[in-house]
């Protein structure tokens, strides 16, 4: 996100400072806004809790980017100045978190014994007053003492009776703050910057959607919750405002900033809950569009995923590779600082000792960085190939030699999909750091074709992994055909051993349809079951006929035998939605 505001900040003709505060406005969505929707239209289950994971670790990056620009709003930015400034927030993190830890969760534990809602009320609330002039006394923003105060009370234990009792405060701040924002925003100002405007809200809305479903996907939170999470954090709000008034009250930015941070904030604040609504319609039209070879490694992903989170020594040795990797990345990132700022001096060096014109130095500046970086880069790439056949390796094991390795397509499906994701955690930041030294479109053009490059093995390995289902669906079509109409069918069969047999299915589960089913005489495309619970139908035995890979427009009937796989969240899900027990939109929650 910093990358769009800022290529966007650079379209429309603003200074570099400019461009990179609209890029720090556009990269941190708004948590009063969100808790807000989230508590009015009664979201719970694992969207919450991505979202609000994903809200905390912004609001940390956000005081690191409010110190970072304050140091360069002070003067021209150096290695030096941005390491004091994070070593001096560090410092100050250790010292008051450290201190606060001894003091804060022993006082309100006193407080509390007292029973007195009243007191506990005005306690809390001066402990967040407190921090906050702290923070501010030390040249940092209200809003970290405000969360440091909001963490160290949460460590009395008591966090949730004590957010009750704050609920009203909450929510005249919350009205406090909606009402500033209005009164905010200046007609003349907005008229003046409307093309801006519009634009930087369609990046914070295009890109969140983009910047979070994929990487969210690609960590196993499915389609649906991907969507619905990305949809939800598409807006900005309090730290955009702070990280402006910065820019606008040092004279680093001019004054149009603040009212374009206020309106691109109003306006992706009205759209908030049209998006939070609409997200599950839109999940389940994005997985109704996708082709069907990758609606089935949609689904079978989230359980690949599942099986890296169990400890193992592949685990140990990824962790290895993972540490070689950052500091590869970190290298490469420093030649290229490194060059950008050497890259003037280098070319009139050139120029003068070489006696080469413009271009020629240009071009060998830029081949000797290359040529310095590239043991950097072809560490990185070989050590993300070797962290994905590990990752791969633990989630579905291989078989010993000697023997057909049967999860050969679906692990090869898995490598190429952690490569992409390491592909995208690793090339955003790099790719921010070429543009140091190399034009916007180079750097752009090397960072697409390495993910189309991934993507296109991507397709090809999820079109190999169909014909590995259709294998397995046949089996489990066979195995279940004798279950017809059988009540032990709507469990697992411990003897079946499908997870051995046919290994990257996952661990299918069975399901008949009884009678009063009212998934009965409908289609599993009507029923939209992967797009609700994000669980697939493998296989459906009927009598003695299998179909295999069904194409959703079977009709289901009475004792159909369903063979389920993905996430155990998503089969439970799929069960409840199939036997009527919990409707489609709780499914997918």
């Amino acid at each position: 996100m910093i990358i769009l505001g800022d290529v966007t900040g650079r379209m429309f003709g603003w200074s570099a400072r400019e461009s990179l505060y609209a890029g720090a406005m556009v990269a941190i969505s708004s948590t009063t806004i969100i808790a807000k929707a989230f508590s009015e239209l009664r979201i719970v289950g694992r969207i919450r809790e991505l979202v609000l994971a994903v809200l905390i670790v912004e609001d940390l990056i956000a005081i690191l980017l409010l110190a970072a620009l304050t140091t360069i709003s002070a003067g021209s930015l150096s290695a030096a100045q941005l390491g004091m400034a994070a070593a001096r927030l560090g410092l100050f993190l250790v010292v008051v978190v450290g201190a606060g830890l001894l003091v804060i969760p022993r006082l309100v534990r006193s407080i509390l014994r007292l029973d007195r809602p009243e007191t506990t009320s005005v306690a809390c609330i001066g402990i967040c007053f407190a921090l906050s002039l702290l923070a501010q006394q030390f040249g940092y923003s209200v809003a970290l003492g405000a969360f440091i105060a909001g963490s160290l009370v949460a460590e009395s234990g008591e966090g949730a009776r004590i957010e009750h009792l704050l609920e009203p405060v909450r929510d005249l701040f919350a009205a406090v703050f909606f009402v500033s924002v209005g009164m905010l925003i200046d007609p003349a100002l907005v008229r003046a910057n409307w093309l801006p405007i519009l634009v930087l809200s369609a990046v914070v809305i295009v890109g969140r959607i983009i910047g979070v479903s994929i990487p969210a996907f690609l960590t196993g939170a499915g389609v649906r919750t991907s969507i619905a999470a990305s949809m939800s954090l598409a807006q900005i709000g309090e730290f955009s405002f702070i990280i402006a008034y910065l820019g606008t009250s040092t004279g680093a930015v001019r004054d149009f900033l603040y009212p374009v941070a206020v309106s691109v904030s109003a306006l992706t604040t009205l759209t908030t809950p049209w998006m939070i609504r609409a997200a599950g319609p839109v999940a389940a039209w994005v997985d109704r569009k996708l082709p069907h070879a990758l609606q089935t490694f949609v689904a079978l992903y989230g359980s690949w995923i599942d099986g890296l989170r169990s400890p193992g020594p592949r685990r140990t040795r990824a962790q290895r590779i993972v540490r070689l990797l950052l500091l590869d990345a970190a290298l490469l990132a420093a030649v290229g600082i490194v060059s950008g700022r050497l890259f003037p001096y280098a070319v009139i060096w050139l120029r003068k000792h070489a006696g080469l014109g413009m271009v020629a130095a240009e071009f060998v500046a830029i081949a000797a960085a290359v040529v310095i970086a590239a043991p950097f880069l072809i560490g990185i790439v070989r050590l993300v190939g070797a962290l994905a056949v590990a990752l791969a390796g633990q989630a579905l094991p291989a078989e010993v030699p000697g023997k057909v390795d049967l999860a050969a397509a679906p692990r090869r499906a898995l490598i190429v999909a952690l490569q992409l994701a390491a592909a995208v955690a690793l090339g955003l930041p790099l790719f921010a750091v070429a543009r140091a030294f190399l034009p916007l479109a180079p750097a752009l053009a090397l960072f697409a074709a390495a993910l189309l490059f991934l993507a296109v093995r991507l397709w090809l390995s999820v079109t190999d992994l169909q014909g590995h289902v259709r294998a397995g669906a046949q089996v489990l079509a066979s195995a279940y055909s004798h279950a017809r109409g059988e009540a032990a069918a709507d469990t697992p069969n411990p003897d079946l051993e499908v997870g051995r047999v046919l290994p990257g299915l996952g661990s299918p589960t069975r399901f008949t349809l009884a009678e009063g089913s009212p998934a009965v005489g409908r289609t599993l495309a009507s029923l939209n079951l992967r797009g609700v619970t994000g669980a697939t139908v493998l296989a459906i035995a009927r009598g003695g006929e299998g179909v295999l890979v069904p194409t959703g427009h079977e009709q289901l009937q009475v004792h159909d035998v369903l063979a389920l796989a993905g996430t155990e969240e998503a089969v439970a899900a799929a069960r409840g939605l199939l036997s009527g027990d919990v409707p489609g939109g709780a499914a997918g929650s």
